[in-house]
């Protein structure tokens, strides 16, 4: 599998909500470095996981819809919009934020990211 189809897989994924998925993805080492509307924040593997445990109790479904994606040898760079379903209203699909990531690939895992994101 290409460094662009892991990291497409990934996002295709329920990873972001089921950390049992996002185990698969994770290389033990990964870091995080995450600037949002709300601040900078650096995540390691643990801490990614507890991330996605907590927005499984939050919502039923995730979707990442990529509107770019660039791969050069084991980086490759995304941006996409998350799409979310609540617990209180399932029915009901509403835009979480708007991401762009780079991630280096290592041993087939997603190693060291750097990820940006603007709330809707």
């Amino acid at each position: 599998m290409s460094t662009k189809e892991l990291v497409q897989n990934f996002y295709k994924s329920d990873a972001l909500i089921d950390s049992e998925i996002l185990k698969e993805y994770l290389h033990s080492d990964v870091v995080l470095d995450w600037n949002s509307s709300k601040g900078f924040v650096q995540m390691d593997y643990n801490a990614l996981i507890e991330f996605s445990e907590e927005l499984a109790k939050a919502y039923i479904r995730s979707k990442v819809r990529i509107s770019h994606i660039i791969a050069e040898n084991d980086m490759v760079s995304v941006r996409y919009s998350h799409f979310v379903k609540t617990i209180e209203n399932p029915r009901e699909e509403m835009l979480l934020a708007h991401f762009i990531a780079i991630w280096e690939i290592k041993d087939n895992k997603l190693y060291r990211g750097y990820q940006m994101s603007q709330l809707s």
